[in-house]
């Protein structure tokens, strides 16, 4: 579809984000699902198309990352430029938080100009969701009271329970691989415990893999070993949507068995909900001895497991042997980032690019989150952009080398009427954008003289 066929379609979803937090996926409507992933396909395509898609003059967009990272972090802050908002880091080392400030009180102090908040928190089991929860009341009583002029919207960029962020992204690239989410009914894809040389791994991949994909009729395999399991509401709950939705869910206890006629793999670690529910009390206990020790006994029980190794021999067993290989990144890849890992060092190198372009629309996803939360008008602001376009990067130097001076003329003639081209676009557009403040304010005007009367 081209880009005007792709905002006809998401109008045709008529479904609204706005000034909904995304925290859990199973939260959100299946039409609300497309739109995210249908506005995160057009944002993709228009930014490749060269187009602006700034529709903020200033404004921040908070990250505050609770844990490390790499893709995610990069990802919000490259959606965050996207759209004309500047980051802006947490860093709780550096901020009175350190000092005791309350999680209320910090929520309202750095919102007063902001729009969004990223946050991730997955180290504590059972306190990552709770805490987004906890800072959204905060900044619905200080909005409620006069203090913000505007509620924040907030991003769930990894919590304890949940991964949306990494899971929509995961299915904008299915999507793209398989032609459509049509031609993901009936597919059937491996979520799969995989070895690894470290141990305090999240659940919230697996768990928002499993939350999703059930949502849209795929056939859904969990497998682990004995004592791996996941936290038991999310799994129930994949059960339920996966026969509310035409798809299947089961687990199984081999690494084979799940791999056996895979349309898809995804072969991640993950900790045993038991152990991040003891490393949770450990780590609010600040109990180091305790954290080595349970490291240990968990390392030392993992290796028991190194069989579960993503391999060519495994890969054999899916579909045809093609199955494509997913992964959040980054694998632990055997002989290469580690002795003995996720992954063989060849099948990863088979799937390289194709995990790079999974990881590849985590800006737009999260761009989309942004973009839907803000806006009332979604396809409108849109349209807009599309109406009167600005390109992202005018590159002169790109243009080709011309020696001849009538040539060098010409050439500048152009580039003078591309730029008055431009220059109209942007006089057209702040036209409207008066005509409709002024019409605003002309309603607005009629509504207090029929209140005097």
């Amino acid at each position: 579809m081209n880009a005007i066929e792709m905002l006809k379609a998401i109008e045709k979803l008529n479904a609204s984000l706005t000034g909904k937090d995304f925290l859990l996926t199973w939260d959100k409507s299946v039409p609300e699902l497309k739109l995210i992933l249908q506005t995160a396909e057009l944002l993709k395509k228009l930014y490749e198309q060269n187009v602006s898609l700034r529709v903020f003059d200033t404004g921040l967009a908070i990250s505050n990352f609770r844990d490390n990272s790499t893709r995610t972090r990069f990802s919000f802050a490259s959606a965050s430029n996207l759209l004309g908002l500047a980051v802006q880091d947490l860093d709780e080392g550096k901020s009175q938080i350190a000092h005791g400030e309350t999680v209320r009180e910090t929520a309202n102090m750095i919102s007063f100009l902001t729009q969004i908040i990223g946050i991730r928190d997955d180290m504590f089991l059972g306190a990552g969701h709770t805490y987004m929860k906890e800072v959204g009341e905060a900044l619905d009583d200080g909005y409620a009271q006069g203090v913000l002029p505007q509620r924040p919207g907030i991003v769930n960029l990894q919590c304890d329970i949940d991964h949306p962020t990494q899971s929509m992204a995961d299915l904008c690239w299915l999507k793209e691989h398989f032609g459509s989410l049509d031609a993901l009914r009936g597919k059937k894809i491996a979520m799969t415990w995989a070895y690894s040389p470290s141990y305090g791994k999240p659940l919230s991949v697996p768990q928002g893999i499993i939350g999703l994909m059930t949502r849209f009729g795929m056939d859904v395999t969990l497998a682990h070993p004995q004592g791996y399991d996941l936290i038991p509401d999310v799994v129930a709950r994949a059960g339920q949507q996966a026969k509310e939705n035409g798809g299947s869910f089961q687990q199984v206890a081999s690494m084979e068995e799940a791999f056996a006629g895979a349309d898809i793999v995804y072969p991640k670690s993950w900790a045993p909900y038991h152990v991040m529910q003891k490393r949770t009390d450990l780590l609010n206990a600040n109990d180091k001895e305790g954290l080595k020790a349970l490291e240990k006994d968990c390392l030392a029980h993992n290796a028991n497991f190194q069989n579960w190794e993503c391999d060519e021999a495994k890969m054999k067993l899916t579909k045809n042997g093609e199955a494509l290989y997913m992964h959040c990144l980054p694998a632990d890849i055997t002989d290469v980032s580690c002795k003995a890992g996720e992954v063989s060092a060849s099948v990863f190198e088979k799937y390289r690019i194709p995990t790079y372009k999974e990881a590849g629309y985590k800006p737009y996803v999260i761009a989309a989150m942004m973009l839907t939360n803000r806006m009332q008008d979604v396809v409108g602001t849109i349209a807009d952009l599309m109406d009167y376009p600005m390109e992202r990067v005018m590159d002169v130097a790109a243009l080709p080398a011309v020696k001849k001076p009538a040539k060098k003329a010409a050439k500048a003639k152009k580039a003078v009427k591309k730029v008055a081209k431009k220059a109209k676009a942007v006089a057209k557009k702040a036209v409207k954008v008066v005509k409709k403040v002024a019409k605003k304010a002309k309603v607005v005007a009629k509504k207090a003289k029929a209140k005097r009367k």
